[in-house]
């Protein structure tokens, strides 16, 4: 029997409605964008569809601006991974704005991969605008 190859899609990516971590369901998207204008509580991000992945772990990392976490440290890039639970699988990989917003101005770069292989990957600039704060 021939090995099912595992596809992977990009559906979505840019800006979403509200992610509740808690929930299995994928925050909508608000529009197609990779240039996000910085607000608190903005979500933004990618949604990938997997297709034939059950069993296998995505593993990922969004690289951001330089910005220091509660100890005054510079905040390295947060990585985590994903089991693919489904051989029809969505997964939406993002992260929300918070204060400050200057220092999460520039450019994140989200990227996933699957057994060591690319395969997705965007660059999000946060630019600041007249309805930004701080």
């Amino acid at each position: 029997m021939a090995k099912r190859i595992t596809i992977v899609k990009t559906v979505s990516y840019g800006e979403y409605t509200k992610w509740d971590r808690e929930s299995r369901a994928i925050p909508k998207i608000v529009k197609f964008t990779t240039e996000i204008e910085a607000a608190v509580g903005t979500e933004f991000g990618y949604v990938l569809h997997i297709k034939n992945g059950k069993g296998k772990v995505l593993t990922f990392e969004i690289n951001h601006p330089p910005f220091t976490d509660a100890n005054g440290e510079i905040s390295p890039p947060f990585t985590g991974q994903q089991f693919i639970r489904t051989n029809d699988f969505e997964f939406y990989l993002g992260d929300c704005i918070w204060e400050p917003l200057n220092d999460k101005l520039g450019d994140w770069e989200i990227t996933t991969f699957l057994e060591g292989r690319m395969v997705a990957q965007k660059t999000f600039r946060l630019i600041k605008t007249e309805n930004s704060r701080n």
